[in-house]
C-alpha cells in the first residue's frame, strides 16, 4: 500500500445474502455496493454465508485473503464466530453488523466496533417513554444471548429510573398473569421473535399500554405486523438523526440520492452501518498506508469522529463502541418516524 488517498482498496465481507438473516444481510450487500460507486477507488469481495456459522467459517478465509480489509457479517451470533477467527488468524475485523456487548469487548485489537451496544438499547424507551410512570414493565427475550444482554440492560436502566420490571424469556407465559392495571412490554430478540411477542401481547385480553421492540425499527416490521402505529422501536440509525456533514465518508444526503437511484427499496440501518464501516476502514488504510492489523487498530482507536452512521469513538483497550447512540423510532400513520 503506497498510502495515496486515490489508492484502490478491496473491502471484503460474508453476508447473509440467503437464509434467516437475508433481509439484512442483503440490505448490507447493496449499501456496499453503493458506497463503492461514490469512494470511486474500493472494490469489493463479498460472499454469501447463508446465515450459516459453519457456513461462514469455510468461506471467511478466502475472503480474507482477498480482501485489503475485511468487514464482520450481520448478527451478533456470526460475528462471534467471525471474531473468534480474526483473533486466531490475526485479522482486523471491522464490526459493524453484532452490537452483543461480549463480541463488542471479545478480542481487543482483532475487533473495531461501531454498533450502540446491545445493553444501552432500552436506555431512551425507558428514560423518554416510561419516565418514571407507575406501570409495570414486562421485558421479553429471546434465547440468543443479543436477546439476553438487551433484556439486561432494560431491566437495569428501569431499575436506576424507578420502574418496577420484570424479565421472561420468549417461551415462558410471559402473558398468563399479566397486571390487572396498564403495564408496558419491551421486547428484545430477533426478528421473528420479536413480531412474535408484539403479536401475542396484542392478542391479550389487557394488551400493554405501551410497547417496544428492537425489531420495530426497520421497515420490513410493518409487512409483518398490522397496524403498527403507536409501537416504538430502537435502530442503529434512521435518516435526519445526525448532522448531514459527517468528517468520514458520504454525506448522508449524498448515500440516500445515489442508494434511491441503484434500487426502489427501503434502507434501514444494517444497510449504513455496513456503510460506515467501510468508510472507517478505507479511512484508515489510507491514513496509515498499511493494511497491517496492527497500524489500523492503533489509528481506529485514536479517532473520535463521525460518519453518516453517527458518532464513532472506541474503547482503546477492548474495542467496544463508545460514542455512537441508538436511535428510537416509532411508528406513526405515515410510518416510520423518528421518537
Amino acid at each position: 500500500m503506497t498510502g495515496r488517498p486515490d489508492h484502490r482498496i478491496s473491502v471484503g465481507a460474508c453476508l447473509s445474502l440467503s437464509g434467516r438473516y437475508a433481509r439484512f444481510g442483503t440490505q448490507a450487500a447493496r449499501a456496499l455496493d453503493v458506497w463503492r460507486s461514490l469512494d470511486g477507488h474500493a472494490e469489493l469481495v463479498i460472499e454469501d454465508d447463508h446465515s450459516d456459522p459453519q457456513v461462514l467459517r469455510r468461506t471467511l478465509p478466502s475472503v480474507a485473503a482477498a480482501a485489503d480489509v475485511l468487514m464482520s457479517p450481520y448478527s451478533t451470533q456470526l460475528v462471534k464466530a467471525a471474531a473468534a477467527m480474526a483473533s486466531a488468524e490475526g485479522w482486523l475485523l471491522w464490526n459493524h453488523g453484532g452490537s452483543g456487548d461480549d463480541v463488542e469487548s471479545s478480542h481487543a485489537g482483532q475487533v473495531v466496533s461501531l454498533l450502540t451496544p446491545a445493553s444501552r438499547y432500552a436506555e431512551q424507551f425507558i428514560r423518554r417513554v416510561l419516565n418514571q410512570q407507575d406501570i409495570e414493565l414486562r421485558i421479553v427475550h429471546g434465547k440468543g444471548s443479543f436477546g439476553r444482554q438487551v433484556a439486561a440492560g432494560a431491566y437495569q436502566a428501569a431499575q436506576r429510573a424507578g420502574i418496577h420490571a420484570r424479565r421472561f424469556e420468549l417461551d415462558d407465559s410471559w402473558e398468563s398473569d399479566t397486571p390487572a392495571g396498564s403495564w408496558a412490554l419491551f421486547s428484545a430478540g430477533t426478528f421473528e421473535q420479536d413480531v412474535e411477542t408484539v403479536r401475542r401481547a396484542r392478542a391479550h385480553p389487557n394488551p400493554p399500554s405501551t410497547i417496544c421492540a428492537v425489531a420495530a425499527g426497520v421497515q420490513e416490521f410493518a409487512s409483518e405486523i398490522e397496524h403498527p402505529e403507536g409501537i416504538y422501536g430502537v435502530g442503529q440509525w434512521f435518516p435526519g438523526a445526525v448532522a448531514n456533514s459527517p468528517e468520514i465518508g458520504p454525506s448522508e444526503t449524498a448515500f440516500l440520492t445515489a442508494y434511491t437511484s441503484h434500487t426502489a427499496t427501503c434502507i434501514d440501518y444494517p444497510g449504513v452501518q455496513a456503510v460506515a464501516g467501510a468508510a472507517l476502514a478505507a479511512h484508515c488504510v489510507r491514513r496509515t498506508g498499511t493494511t497491517a492489523p496492527g497500524p489500523l487498530w492503533a489509528e481506529a482507536a485514536a479517532l473520535d469522529t463521525d460518519t453518516l452512521f453517527g458518532g464513532f469513538k472506541i474503547d482503546p483497550v477492548t474495542g467496544a463502541q463508545v460514542k455512537h447512540q441508538a436511535v428510537m423510532v416509532r411508528w406513526a400513520p405515515g410510518g416510520l418516524a423518528l421518537a
